[in-house]
């Protein structure tokens, strides 16, 4: 599911609700997942799943075409785990 996909399903839901009301709460949620993750924190929501940050040192690469070493600098990656009701739905 893509972002117009969601905004447009939560809009059949809501008929009450202006659609670029809802695309605006979908940007708010996401924006603000996205400021918590970049200053290191942790983002649970209960029965879905938890965003974290983590991190990966510097280490040395190979270049798969040439086979020449190369050096990977350190970076973050973002990482979900998924919650035990998202999981126990998956799996029923």
């Amino acid at each position: 599911m893509i972002r117009s996909e969601l905004v447009q399903k939560l809009a059949e839901e809501n008929p009450h609700l202006y659609q670029r009301d809802i695309e605006r709460i979908v940007a708010a949620i996401f924006d603000e997942i996205i400021e918590a993750m970049a200053r290191g924190d942790r983002v649970e929501l209960r029965g879905f799943g938890a965003f974290s940050v983590k991190k990966r040192d510097a280490r040395v690469g190979r270049n798969p075409r040439t086979g020449e070493t190369v050096s990977v600098e350190e970076k973050h990656v973002p990482f979900f785990k998924a919650g035990k009701l998202l999981r126990d739905r998956l799996n029923s």
